[in-house]
């Protein structure tokens, strides 16, 4: 991938729900030094905690791309986006997007970009060659996030792992598989928008053979559980070949997301569905710890619920944002 140059301007455009911006969050939080300012419409109710700047004003203080920041439910491009994106091409700025819909499929704004010299990037289409998953025995050593429903954490939980091995020295990579993921990281493969037949092969590709003490972070995508999604994470989780899981749970969410009535399957049941499938291509797969978003709950219910956690399953039970994921990383150790 061609390098996406910062500093970025986020734009969230008139956002309500804070999960449909969580590209430009998740810039926000993990990045932050690439990240100059934010940009709102009226009616915008959320926020990624940057400095509210104007497209003229991100340019004078150095802004080198928009961001579109959005995740919103299909993935298009609004309408009402344009005038803003080819506000920020006139002032200079490439445009990242990680929208289903492609940047490229818009005559007027590759018209644009290519008259005033900027790029384009649909950084959730893959440009690489892919290739099918063999499910072959590769060294090194691989964890991936699973989770009991979509957005539950899995991104944050493998960042602050990666994180805590770093600061522990220890030889490791993060590996995003996503929009989100592949701005904060650089790079990276969004397998939603991999053909199915190829989702293994690119995980593959993705995490490839390592030194045996070397640990891939691998972020996971939507869930076993989860009707849309379940066929992305099925060819995620057999790619990674993964020797460790970590299941990750939003705390207080009644339903599965966009999905009415079904609810969330219990931890019991996810534990036992990934393991199962992740050993037909590495016997050795096992569950090693829970991730929970406890935001809907006080710190004393969040210890609560951790706790009666462990007690159940034998785990480390922690929320990496009030807790760290330093008993995680210590079953790496082991």
């Amino acid at each position: 991938m061609t390098p996406l140059k910062a500093p970025y301007l986020l734009f969230i455009g008139d956002a309500k729900d804070p999960l449909s911006i969580k590209m430009a969050r998740s810039a926000a939080d993990w990045s932050p030094e690439k990240c100059i300012g934010e940009l709102r419409l009226p009616g915008c109710t959320v926020t990624t905690g940057c400095p509210a700047l104007t497209i003229a004003e991100a340019k004078a203080a150095g802004a080198q791309s928009l961001v579109l920041g959005f995740a919103n439910s299909g993935g298009y491009i609004d309408e009402a986006w344009l005038p803003v994106i080819h506000e920020a091409i006139a002032a200079g700025m490439d445009i990242i997007s990680g929208l289903h819909d492609r940047l490229q499929d818009i005559p007027e704004l590759v018209r644009a970009a290519q008259a005033r010299g900027c790029e384009l990037f649909d950084i959730r289409h893959p440009r690489q060659r892919l290739r099918t998953g063999k499910g072959y025995r590769r060294e090194g050593k691989r964890l991936l996030t699973v989770g009991t429903d979509c957005s539950v954490g899995k991104m944050y939980t493998s960042l602050a792992i990666t994180r805590e091995l770093q600061r522990r020295q220890r030889n490791v990579s993060f590996r995003a598989t996503g929009q989100s993921g592949i701005l904060v990281a650089g790079d990276g493969v969004a397998v939603d928008c991999v053909i199915a037949d190829f989702i293994a092969g690119a995980i593959e590709d993705l995490a490839p053979a390592n030194a045996p003490e070397h640990w891939d972070i691998i972020e996971g995508q939507g869930s076993l559980s989860h009707p849309a999604f379940a066929g992305v994470s099925l060819g995620l989780l057999h790619g990674s070949q993964p020797d460790a899981l970590v299941v990750c749970h939003a705390l207080g969410r009644s339903s599965m997301r966009a999905i009415d009535n079904r609810p969330l399957p219990s931890l019991e049941e996810t534990i036992a569905l990934n393991e199962m499938l992740a050993r037909v291509t590495n016997p050795q797969a096992k569950v090693i710890a829970i991730a929970v978003n406890t935001s809907a709950v006080d710190e004393e219910g969040a210890m609560t619920y951790c706790r009666d956690v462990e007690q159940r399953l034998g785990l480390p039970c922690v929320d990496p944002i009030r807790h760290g994921v330093a008993r995680i990383a210590d079953k790496l150790e082991v």
